[in-house]
């Protein structure tokens, strides 16, 4: 069984990660959770005025929250009566963030998908400041979708890694469990000058062919200067449709996320991302 959480503004990009995630997931047995965290709503209200205006706006916001996703859940039913789906719904008075750690903890989830962007869909953006935030700080696994992104069967996925870090064998073998339906090739793209690896990093990358068994690997290496540059490269060059890293230290989406703003994130993308978030749990 697969938890599966999703968080949603009811917005267009946010149905779209849905629908990917019903179709994506088809195989599996799954657990959705689709969660509404509408505090930042409230404080924005543009009839917010005083302490008793306060309450009686969180109450109809609540209810606003609660119908809009009656209402999604009725349409996701339509779109997927997959018997082996269940579906539930989640809506809180809580920041996004604070709200998907706790349901990441509590229902033990395996992971989070939503869009790469909500309502504001800044068009120059790569990420919307909602999904950066858990990108960067979520601890699960996390799969983004990027706006208006149809739905393809994932047939060659790029994993960039430094082979620096010892991988999780549970998001390991949840990247297995996604991809051998659909036969995925995998790249695993070294960026660096020197191809040879130190006994620390062959550990490493024997680990992941290891445990990715089900899936047929290959190993490159590239000395672009740039990570950023030589994953975006790689990707047009060989028609890659699902794009995998780690989020950890040392990783190179750390560097990517980290070192800088969200209007200077030069990684661009228009395929499916996943993170491995690589944390204990």
């Amino acid at each position: 069984m697969i938890k599966i959480l999703i968080p949603t503004d009811f917005s267009d990009n946010a149905m779209n990660a849905i629908k990917y995630a019903l179709e994506f997931l088809k195989y599996q047995q799954a657990e959705f959770y689709f969660m509404h965290a509408y505090e930042a709503e409230v404080y924005n209200h543009k009839e917010l005025l005083s302490r008793t205006d306060f309450n009686s706006i969180v109450e109809r916001v609540k209810k606003q929250s609660e119908e809009n996703l009656a209402s999604l859940l009725q349409t996701v039913k339509e779109i997927s009566p997959n018997p082996r789906f269940t579906y539930f719904t989640i809506s809180a008075y809580n920041s996004l963030l604070d709200e998907a750690d706790l349901i990441v903890d509590g229902k033990n989830i395996d992971i989070l998908i939503m869009g790469t962007k909500g309502k504001s869909n800044h068009s120059h953006l790569t990420f919307g400041s909602n999904t950066l935030q858990v990108l960067k700080y979520v601890r699960c696994p996390v799969l983004a979708i990027p706006q208006n992104y149809s739905y393809e069967q994932p047939k060659h996925a790029l994993f960039p890694t430094n082979y620096l870090i010892p991988y999780k064998r549970r998001e390991l073998k949840l990247l297995c469990d996604f991809l051998s339906p659909y036969r995925t090739k995998i790249d695993m793209l070294y960026v660096s000058k020197s191809k040879a690896l130190s006994f620390r990093q062959e550990d490493n990358k024997a680990f992941i062919e290891e445990t990715i068994c089900k899936n047929e690997i290959s190993f490159y290496n590239t000395d672009n200067k740039k990570i950023e540059n030589a994953i975006n490269t790689y990707v047009v060059d060989n028609n890659i449709d699902f794009l995998i890293m780690v989020n950890t230290q040392h990783s190179y989406l750390e560097n990517i996320l980290f070192q800088s703003t969200i209007d200077k994130i030069s990684l661009k993308i228009a395929i499916p991302l996943l993170v491995l978030q690589n944390l204990r749990r």
